[in-house]
């Protein structure tokens, strides 16, 4: 009899399935093995250049101590160059060498009162050497240094001493700026770095009158310079520096993030205005008196856009310039003040140019925030010509917790909704850290009422009062998110930061309120306040907000087709102390008025 085998195989699935598994794992093989060979390769970089950078600096050891310097310096001036390349076992490095001076305060130093004051401050030199494989695109270098002393005593020279602090918009030091100093009808150069206090000491300096230009960035910052006197800007701001025998000269530079102010011109009723003439202007002087480091005047394109990216924070305006247009109003109200490292946008409300006309921006005297729904008149005696608008919408405000929690929509202005029972509400127009003992949290939040802003808006910056606190807090002492919505009851409160995340917060630079909460009705404000030393705490005294309605300008009203001549303006609004004053009106003219408290 014959027997029947069956001979079962595989199927295709089960086969794609095994190829599947066995491909991954030699994936994971294969990339174990490259980072592997990638961190021996790295070591390997490391040994080298390590090796490289002993040879140089032992030829540096070896050279007399007069030409231990940098080519073309003046300052320490050497045979060392300040760039070179070196090609070692086909990869391909670039050594940067710096020498610097050393006062050391052993004996006095140049900045020393006399009897103790060091004529002679250029103890020694200091050499640097740091070095890349450009073969890699290595971006932190390897550094080494070496300290290299004369041979005999030292002697004055009668020279002098640069000093230069580099601070950021905020006032805190920036490390790692790039300084490159030049003197001035020479070819000699200094280029540095600040140290981590945003400091540069440079010794062994030769004297002159406005003899050295001095620039000062890092990447990703601003540029801040010294500039020479011109016909159009005869007393700089920040002339060329001087050098004093025997004296150290102190500068200082302010450099940050770039910022951009995008622009759009549109008239009454939100239709875009396309090529537009607008002077716009920084407050940052360039020389004095009135000659400012940013002022252009442009126009935009055929869709209303005008944008300067990549300048300088500061206090911004933008007006209308020729015969076509008067300005209605702006969104926000100006100066539309630029942080360092923001986008800020700018509406400019035009419409066809009048004679004669008012802008009148009202103002909190305190707050310097603009006024909704104040009431303003202008009239005339003589033409009989009375008028009365009321101010767009502003802003919403908090000067007050001492009512303590359980409100849930904004209606006593003293209250809010929820703490989490480490926030102090005891003094009147105050909220502070709670203390646990002698000792304050350190940290400690709360959850405002609901605002209502009475219609959906656009809500622009929100931020809290004092913008300074004691240093001993730490940076970001004072943190807000915020959550807006169409109904007072929505399923959640979502609270996010300015990058529309809830892992972000705002702060005393960064209060841009993110478009995502755009053509809300609805807000409230999470507030948590923390301490870096539980001996101090910060403190808050106002919370405020900014909101616009379509084309509505914050704060502001226009009167236009007016007749030449005197007119009285009346400013109302409950809460503040009247305002009359007389205002003569020939050609544009912009009135600002600050509102005060009873």
């Amino acid at each position: 009899m014959l027997r029947r085998i069956n001979k079962k195989g595989f199927t295709l699935v089960e086969m794609i399935a095994a190829i599947a598994i066995l491909a991954i794992f030699a994936m994971g093989i294969y990339t174990s093995l490259q980072l592997i060979y990638k961190v021996v390769y790295l070591a390997k970089v490391k040994v080298l250049e390590t090796a490289i950078l002993s040879e140089e600096l032992e030829i540096a050891r070896n050279l007399p101590f007069i030409d231990v310097g940098i080519k073309n310096a003046f300052d320490v001036p050497g045979v060392l160059l300040p760039t070179k390349t070196i090609v070692r076992n086909n990869l391909n490095f670039i050594l940067v060498n710096t020498v610097r001076f050393i006062d050391d305060p052993f004996d006095g130093t140049i900045t020393s009162s006399p009897p103790n004051q060091d004529l002679a401050p250029a103890d020694y030199k200091l050499v640097e050497m740091a070095i890349y494989c450009t073969s890699i695109n290595q971006t932190s270098p390897l550094i080494l240094s070496t300290i290299i002393g004369p041979n005999k005593q030292e002697e004055a020279n009668g020279r002098g001493a640069l000093f230069i602090e580099t601070i950021d918009s905020l006032g805190r030091p920036v490390p790692q700026a790039q300084v490159h100093v030049a003197v001035v009808g020479s070819s000699t150069y200094k280029d540095d770095v600040t140290d981590n206090n945003g400091h540069l000491y440079i010794i062994n300096v030769p004297t002159g009158t406005l003899l050295y230009n001095i620039s000062v960035t890092k990447d990703g910052f601003t540029t801040d310079q010294t500039v020479s006197s011109t016909v159009t800007n005869t007393v700089p701001v920040k002339p060329y520096a001087t050098v004093v025998k025997n004296t150290a000269s102190e500068l200082s530079f302010s450099v940050d993030l770039f910022s951009a102010l995008h622009i759009n011109t549109v008239n009454t009723v939100c239709s875009n205005i396309g090529n537009a003439n607008l002077n716009t202007y920084g407050e940052r002087l360039l020389g004095l008196p009135d000659v400012l480091k940013f002022n252009k005047t442009e126009h935009t394109d055929s869709s209303g856009v005008l944008n300067y990216d990549n300048i300088e924070w500061d206090n911004y305006f933008s007006v209308p310039t020729g015969t076509s247009y008067s300005l209605v109003g702006t969104i926000p109200m100006l100066p539309l003040k630029l942080n360092a490292g923001e986008t800020q946008n700018l509406t400019v409300v035009l419409r066809a140019r009048s004679t004669n006309s008012l802008l009148v921006k009202v103002k909190d005297n305190i707050t310097g925030m603009p006024i909704s729904d104040a009431e303003v008149r202008l009239y005339s005696t003589t033409t009989g010509y009375s008028q009365t608008y009321q101010t767009g919408l502003g802003y919403g405000r908090q000067t007050d917790w001492i009512g303590g929690t359980g409100q849930t929509i904004f209606e006593d202005e003293t209250k809010y909704f929820s703490d989490d029972n480490k926030i102090d509400i005891s003094t009147a127009g105050k909220i502070k850290l709670k203390k646990l003992g002698t000792d304050y949290y350190e940290e400690g939040c709360m959850m405002s009422s609901v605002f209502d802003a009475g219609q959906a808006v656009d809500f622009r910056n929100i931020f809290a009062e004092p913008l300074e606190q004691p240093i001993e807090v730490g940076t970001n002492s004072v943190r807000i998110q915020i959550a807006t919505s169409n109904t007072t009851t929505p399923a959640d409160w979502d609270f996010l930061g300015p990058d529309g995340n809830s892992d972000t917060w705002y702060s005393d630079n960064s209060t841009l309120i993110n478009s995502v909460h755009n053509d809300q009705r609805y807000l409230r404000y999470k507030l948590c306040l923390s301490t870096a030393s539980t001996t101090f705490t910060p403190e808050v005294s106002d919370l405020f907000f900014t909101y616009v309605n379509g084309c509505t300008s914050p704060g502001q009203v226009y009167f236009s087709s007016l007749a030449s001549g005197e007119y009285y303006l009346e400013i109302e609004k409950e809460g503040y102390q009247m305002v009359s004053t007389i205002v003569d009106i020939s050609g544009n003219e912009e009135e600002e008025v600050n509102l005060l408290l009873p």
